[in-house]
Order: structure tokens, then C-alpha cells, then sequence
């Protein structure tokens, strides 16, 4: 009959009196047939001593298969109203008869802890469409909601005021599940991995997106993403693939507090694994060059500066440097170390970029050097704004004189502050350079003139000294990646 397993078998006409022949009696069946005429029993219609008082029974478990299930509508996927997928629809489940013995199976299947409370009447929110199920009842022992006894799918009386709901344990602390990116050059980049039932596991990439990458990069610490590539772009993972189809608004504090399918439902295999590169620490940089645009190619890997091969290094490549740097376009991608040797290790060997990416790591590329790579073959860029460094209009607001206060520039027609994270004498020295201050006296943090309002341009600023403007130095690209609130406006104090 296409209606799933059998959940009791009821005698003594449970379901009323028939009438007619009673054609069956001394039914024998291995449980292994295909149909009831299959199984031994007396010969039709004759020697049956019974009366339909004794009419016999069945409960079925209503669906063929376990059907997906889903908390609908809550703060998290261990909370919400019940829906449960049936011919390729999801539909709600009736109230009616609705107990915690019921939500039990919800949460188990789930993977959602234990049962702690089993509202109705639409608690989080009206639904639409169908409603599958109604009069569940479930001892509490069953692995899914579709293996407990209930009225027939779509044969009920409710209407979605009667919508049923479940809260489960995980949902008042949803456990959270410990996170990582591997195989990219640092702690902040790379496939994503999730820790779950003892081992590790990989993300599928269905619906991955900024927002998804926002809260891997939050709860690692990682600042905010730069991109959520997908297609195993830093390569395939292996063993269990515990999250799909995850959709998290970008506030939630852990990945596992969005929204996904129960842990290890998906249809995916590794070649879809998702990535994060998130924008700390700051993984890239121009060395030795003229200014911050142009120089010798550097990553971070490991809390270490190296360089990367010269082999098939192109405009390409450089072009992804320079937009990830906030430099404008690429004008050229020399190599042989224009820019002298390096140290350290050489990272990267045979960088492919497609143009498109938003972070060099983001390219394809193989780890490390091979035995022809050798820091004489260390690769350089220059970019657009390397040529005529943007000078931009600095001013110290805010103090007695206006060779001190709080340190501002002008980008894009607005005003705005720099951070004070790595501010020293060397950057406070080019302030007043650029403002013909004379020598800087100090350079002390704090929002010791106020704080500033509006955008903060500048972070991690790291002046040699000896540039003619703040422009000039080393920093992370203009209003990006700034991990810094007002109250760290950077160069607050300079005095000249």
C-alpha cells in the first residue's frame, strides 16, 4: 500500500466492526512478502472461527521513507515551527494530540539534543501550503516523526492557527561546533571544516555566500570576508560532509546557530566543499618598493612573511594584487626580483588568476617552491597608483594649534580618522612632514583630542619615516577590513 512501516497491530475491530465474509484467519506471514495473499493462512472463507469482534488491524507509519524534517521560523535550526517535506512540498504538522513525546522524535532526528517544550498553535508563526500530519502520536523511541502513528497525510481537520512547533535542548545553547579553514596560507583563508560526532568535516557549497563567510570569519577572529569561494577552490576535503544548504543572516556568532539541514544531510560530494578568505591577518603586501603600490610580492603564512615564484606570473596575477591592496589596476608584474631577494620561505609557485578573484589566495596556485624556485625568482608588482601616489589631504583636528590633534584625511570627499593599532613615531614623523609641522614629538592613542565620527580610512599603518605623505605608506586598503571603533582613532595625539 505505499504507507511506510507498521506501527502497531490492533485486534478486537480497534477500527469497528466489519461486515461480510470474513475471508483470512490464522494469518502467518515472515514479514518478507510482497503482499498479505502471500503469507500462509487457512484456505479462503472456510474454517475461520471468528466473529468481527475480532476484526484485525494496522497503523502504518504514514510516509514510505524517514521524511526530511525542519524547525521552521525559530532563532536557530533547533527551534522553530515543524515542517516536514512530502512530495517534494513541505507542509506543517496538526497540533492536535501534539505532546513532548512527539517533539523527543523531532529533536533526535534533528541531532538537536532532548525535547524541552512542544508549543501549538502556531507559535512561531503561520505557515502556508499543506499540512502533512495530524493526531501524531509517538512513543518517544522512534528515529523519525514519519515512523510515529498518525492520521493520514493531508487528512485533517486543522487549520496553520494549528500549526505545531518544537524547542530542543541545543537551542538555548546551541553547542557550538568548533570551525576551521584548511589548506590556505593562513589561519584565515582556506576549505571550510566543521567538528562534529568526533571528527571533522567539510561544508557543502549550496547557497554559500557573504553572508555564510561573515559569520566563519566572526567566529574565528578572522575579521570580515573577503570571499566565499566554492567548488573546492582550496581543494577536496575528505569523510563527512556535515553541512548543507546553510543560509545564516550574517549575525549569528557561530555557524552553527544558522540555518541548515539536519548535520550529515546533503547531496553533495567534495568537489563542492566551501571556502572563506577572511580579511585577517593581513595576508599580503608590497615590499621594498617606492611606496605601498609597488614592490616585492609578500604573504603571510604561519605568522611569517614570505614571497612568491616568479613562474607564470603575469599581469593577471598582479592585477588581483593590486585591487586587493586598493591600488588601483596592474601596470606591470616583473619578476627576477626587481625588487631584491626576499627571506623566508617562498610561499607561492605558479599563481593563476583569473582576474576575478578578490584575494590573491583566492587563485590557483601550488604551495611552497619547487627545487628551480629560489629568491632571485621572487615576483614583483606595480600598480596603477604606484606611478602618482595619491596624496591625500591630511589635518589635525580638534587640538590647540593645527600641528596637534586628532589625525583625519580626506578620501573620497569625506573626512575621516585613522586607527591607532601599530601608530608610532615613524608614522607621526611623516604627519608632520606632510604638514610642514617640523619633527613629531609624540604620537600617543587614545582619543586623547576626542573621538572622530564618520568613516576611519586607515588601519595598520606602518610608515618607514621617510615618505612625503601618509598616502604614501604602507596600510590596509582605504575604509576595509578596519577592525576599529572610535575610540582607537589612530594618531589621535600628534603634537609636531
Amino acid at each position: 500500500m505505499g504507507c511506510g512501516t507498521a506501527v502497531s497491530a490492533p485486534g478486537k475491530a480497534h477500527f469497528g466492526l466489519g461486515h461480510g465474509p470474513i475471508w483470512l484467519g490464522d494469518v502467518n506471514c515472515t514479514g518478507t512478502e510482497a503482499a498479505l495473499s502471500e503469507c500462509w493462512a487457512r484456505p479462503w472463507g472456510k474454517n475461520i472461527n471468528c466473529h468481527h469482534g475480532e476484526d484485525a488491524g494496522v497503523v502504518c507509519s504514514v510516509f514510505a521513507d524517514p521524511a526530511p524534517l525542519r524547525l521552521v521560523n525559530g532563532p536557530n535550526r533547533c527551534a522553530g515551527r515543524v515542517e516536514v517535506l512530502h512530495d517534494q512540498q513541505w507542509g506543517t504538522v496538526c497540533d492536535d494530540g501534539w505532546d513532548l513525546h512527539d517533539a523527543t522524535v523531532v529533536c533526535r532526528q534533528l541531532g538537536c539534543g532532548t525535547a524541552l517544550a512542544a508549543p501549538g498553535e502556531a507559535w512561531f508563526g503561520y505557515a502556508s501550503d499543506h499540512i502533512w500530519l495530524t493526531d501524531v502520536n509517538c512513543t518517544g523511541t522512534e528515529a523519525a516523526l514519519s515512523e510515529c502513528r498518525a492520521s493520514p497525510k493531508g487528512d485533517n481537520k486543522c487549520g496553520h492557527k494549528e500549526d505545531a512547533s518544537v524547542r530542543c535542548s541545543e537551542s538555548a545553547d546551541p553547542g557550538t561546533a568548533p570551525i576551521r579553514l584548511v589548506n590556505g596560507l593562513s589561519r584565515c583563508a582556506g576549505r571550510v571544516e566543521v567538528f562534529y560526532n568526533q571528527r571533522w568535516g567539510t561544508v557543502c557549497d549550496d547557497s554559500w555566500d557573504l553572508q555564510d563567510a561573515e559569520v566563519v570569519c566572526r567566529q574565528l577572529g578572522c575579521g570580515s570576508p573577503l570571499s566565499a569561494p566554492c567548488s573546492s577552490c582550496f581543494g577536496e576535503g575528505s569523510g563527512a560532509i556535515w553541512l548543507d544548504d546553510v543560509h545564516c543572516t550574517g549575525k549569528e556568532a557561530a555557524l552553527s546557530e544558522c540555518n541548515i539541514r539536519p548535520w550529515g544531510d546533503n547531496n553533495c560530494n567534495h568537489t563542492k566543499d566551501a571556502s572563506v578568505t577572511c580579511s585577517d591577518p593581513p595576508e599580503l603586501r608590497l615590499a621594498d618598493g617606492p611606496n605601498r603600490c609597488a614592490g616585492r610580492v609578500e604573504v603571510l603564512h604561519d605568522q611569517q612573511w614570505g614571497t612568491v615564484c616568479d613562474h607564470d606570473w603575469d599581469l593577471t596575477d598582479a592585477g588581483v594584487v593590486c585591487q586587493q591592496l586598493g591600488c588601483g589596476t596592474a601596470v606591470a608584474a616583473p619578476g627576477q626580483a626587481r625588487f631584491g631577494k626576499g627571506s623566508g620561505a617562498v610561499w607561492l609557485n605558479k599563481v593563476n588568476c583569473t582576474g576575478t578573484e578578490a584575494a590573491l589566495l583566492d587563485c590557483g596556485a601550488q604551495p611552497g617552491a619547487d627545487d628551480s624556485c629560489r629568491h632571485g625568482d621572487d615576483a614583483g608588482a606595480v600598480c596603477s597608483d604606484s606611478a602618482n601616489p595619491r596624496k591625500a589631504q591630511i589635518r589635525l583636528a580638534n587640538g590647540p594649534s593645527r600641528c596637534a590633534g586628532r589625525v583625519e584625511v580626506l578620501h573620497e570627499r569625506q573626512w575621516g580618522t585613522v586607527c591607532d593599532n601599530g601608530w608610532d613615531l615613524h608614522n607621526a614623523a611623516v604627519v608632520c612632514q606632510q604638514l610642514g609641522c617640523g619633527t613629531a614629538l609624540s604620537a600617543p592613542g587614545g582619543a586623547g583630542f576626542g573621538q572622530g565620527s564618520d568613516s576611519i580610512w586607515l588601519a595598520e599603518v606602518n610608515c618607514t619615516g621617510t615618505e612625503t605623505a601618509l598616502s604614501e605608506c604602507w596600510a590596509r586598503p582605504w575604509g576595509k577590513n578596519i577592525n576599529c571603533h572610535h575610540g582607537e582613532d589612530a594618531g589621535h595625539v600628534t603634537s609636531c
